[in-house]
């Protein structure tokens, strides 16, 4: 099933991604934000919701970090930067032993058809021959599931691509893909959704289960909630970009979020760790969960990679899924 794991010596474990022969480690690095952003357009996330891009150095050593402390799943998309974060992605994993996932469209504006175009451009753009895990970054009236699953069947068996995944798919667009690739004797991989302690809506929407059910493993993105678990922000210290104004950080909020640090910093102090780390413990330690939090620079990627290296007890675990349990809307 989707959380069959192999430890190694090092508390680090591979996690087989869905019913695939793909092994990724228990945690990844988002790169939405890696690239060169000045030729993005201005609305783009990927340029302004985290605040300023870092530099290609940075990135660089963002990924020798996350390499050294074994994480080898790395994830983009063709609409970053409109292919920016796919271009430095590929500059910088060539050569290297890394598992990518992109995502099709590169425009909310595509059709189905421009599916194995799209898979070129991006083939091109990360320098491979084939890409590990392509997903349907997220469904859309204009593109049938049944269409874009055969399309993608196709990309597999031309041995374009390793792994089928979706992204942002209700549990019954799941359940349509997952049988749409079944026809083709090819397993649904992953499905890529907005996953944290503050944002705990896979538990009661269905995906989760159903996840669990097809073994299909759940990759989680925003896994910090934006940076709100991180404990660096308040109503006096609020994160640049977007961010801002997000919910987490808006003033009925703080309350909350100020609860919930604390008890991960309590934690955390136990273990000698951040409160950002203990939230992503929470989440490795969820049964075929794969968190991805971003990493601007090497020590970004440090801290998240020292979620791999320590284990929460049970009682841990259920006090803070007790703390945020009204998270799960």
């Amino acid at each position: 099933m989707a959380g069959v794991t192999e430890l190694d010596g090092r508390q680090r474990a591979l996690l087989r991604l869905g019913r695939t022969d793909l092994r990724v480690s228990r945690l990844g690095v988002g790169a939405m934000v890696w690239g060169e952003m000045s030729a993005a357009p201005r609305w783009s996330p990927a340029r302004n919701a985290y605040g300023p891009t870092s530099t290609a150095e940075e990135q660089r050593a963002a990924l020798e970090m996350s390499l050294a402390a074994g994480v080898n799943f790395l994830d983009t998309a063709a609409m970053y930067g409109k292919g920016a974060s796919e271009r430095r992605v590929g500059e910088l994993t060539v050569g290297r032993e890394v598992v990518v996932a992109t995502k099709f469209p590169p425009s909310v504006l595509a059709r189905a058809g421009s599916l194995p175009a799209a898979l070129e451009a991006s083939l091109a753009r990360l320098q491979r021959s084939r890409i590990d895990l392509y997903q349907i970054h997220f469904p859309s009236r204009w593109m049938a599931i049944p269409t874009l699953m055969n399309l993608m069947a196709d990309a597999v068996e031309a041995g374009k691509i390793r792994a089928v995944g979706v992204s942002n798919y209700t549990a019954a667009q799941m359940r349509a893909a997952h049988a749409a690739l079944a026809r083709r004797g090819i397993p649904l991989a992953s499905n890529q959704v907005q996953y944290s302690l503050l944002h705990r809506n896979p538990e009661t929407d269905g995906v989760l289960e159903v996840c669990r059910q097809l073994g299909v493993t759940l990759i989680a993105y925003m896994p910090l909630a934006s940076g709100a678990l991180t404990g660096k922000y308040s109503a006096s210290v609020k994160p640049a970009g977007w961010r801002r104004y997000m919910g987490y950080f808006r003033g009925k909020n703080l309350p909350t979020l100020t609860r919930v640090v604390t008890l991960l910093r309590e934690i955390g102090a136990g273990h000698n760790r951040s409160p950002s780390q203990v939230a992503l413990r929470w989440l490795i330690q969820q049964d075929g969960v794969l968190p991805i939090p971003g990493a601007k620079n090497a020590s970004q990627a440090a801290q998240n990679a020292a979620a791999l290296t320590f284990t929460l007890d049970t009682p841990e675990v259920e006090a803070l899924s007790q703390a945020t349990h009204t998270a799960r809307a």
